[in-house]
């Protein structure tokens, strides 16, 4: 049987539609996701995921010559079925080489009930803001109450991003920059002091700003452990985000081995987080992990037990972050008459 819809007078089939799908650039996206929209976005994401009510997204890794792509996707229910996939190419020499972004891609957005593709988004600002909120949100269910200083180590984009939203979940005290740059530390201190209203401090050693704090949060591309066993305070929460692929690792596997691990998504973890190297130095199993985030936002699962325990978060970044934000984008769009809804 043949299921083509019939040609209509003007030539176009039934069904079909002429209207554009929507781009969103960077500076819209920017303009429309708040970091505190974001981080409820986010959270929300998490939650679905806890109670079962998320498929487990997909990934793929794809190598070139000077970089590789990455690609997540996922499906989430929220204001409507939503599939969004984005593709992102990591190029490191893209600054010195052609002064172009190391990360650029776009997310594609489309209704999963029907199919049908909704917008194409600029993925820098919303991997960057989702990053962040992911942060935000394990800190606000993993870190003590009475949390309040924080050492950044990675003085970048993330870094700024970082600071940005666990001061949106805590108020902070005092916050200590750590870069293997100190030119960058400094411009980073002084910044982020003027726009959060809190005392930054630029320090040259992390393990001294670790042993400070009751928040740590690790935003590099490091490919060795830069933060020891003996670096971190009991009761204190770190939130390991640089090592997003098998080659990357921020955190010594003895760290992990004396903390309680909870991963964004455990099968990704075991093959590409922290957790992958302390798994493969044998001082941790992947039974050993505590919870995935969504169980415990979701109250399946305990995240923090006591106020002595070190709490470790280990962020691979999943697609249902990018669903959730891209989601919230779209729809924020459509209120401010951005764009219409059309599909």
């Amino acid at each position: 049987m043949d299921d083509t819809p019939a040609p209509r007078p003007d030539g176009r089939c039934e069904g079909s539609s002429d209207r554009a799908v929507i781009f969103l650039d960077a500076s819209t996206v920017r303009e429309l996701l708040s970091m505190e929209t974001c981080i409820t976005a986010i959270e929300e994401a998490f939650r679905l995921h806890g109670e079962g009510k998320a498929q487990q997204p997909g990934t793929l890794g794809v190598h070139a010559e000077h970089g590789t792509f990455h690609i997540k996707a996922g499906v989430l229910e929220l204001a409507r079925n939503y599939f969004a996939a984005k593709t992102n190419a990591n190029f490191p020499g893209n600054v010195e080489r052609y002064g172009l972004p190391t990360i650029q891609g776009v997310i594609a957005l489309f209704d999963a009930d029907r199919g049908t593709p909704l917008a194409i988004l600029d993925s820098r600002e919303i991997t960057s803001l989702r990053t962040g909120a992911a942060t935000a949100v394990a800190a606000k269910y993993l870190a003590r109450a009475d949390a309040s200083t924080v050492t950044i180590c990675g003085c970048g984009v993330q870094g700024r991003t970082q600071l940005a939203a666990v001061a949106t979940v805590r108020t902070l005290d005092r916050v200590y920059a750590v870069d293997r740059s100190p030119e960058n530390a400094a411009r980073f201190a002084r910044e982020m002091s003027n726009e959060l209203g809190v005392r930054v401090t630029a320090e040259p050693d992390l393990a001294v700003a670790a042993r400070a704090s009751d928040i740590c949060i690790t935003c590099t591309p490091s490919r060795r452990a830069i933060l020891g066993a003996g670096d971190i305070n009991p009761g204190a929460f770190v939130a390991a985000v640089g090592a997003d692929n098998p080659d990357k690792q921020e955190l010594d596997p003895a760290l992990l081995a004396r903390s309680a691990v909870v991963v964004d998504i455990l099968d990704q973890a075991v093959t590409s987080g922290d957790l992958h190297h302390a798994i493969a130095a044998g001082v941790m199993t992947r039974e050993a992990v505590r919870a995935e985030l969504g169980a415990v936002v979701a109250g399946k699962k305990r995240g923090r037990l006591n106020d002595e325990e070190i709490v470790i978060f280990d962020s691979t970044g999943t697609a249902l972050q990018d669903v959730a934000a891209a989601a919230a984008v779209y729809e924020r769009a459509i209120e401010e008459g951005v764009a219409t809804d059309t599909r």
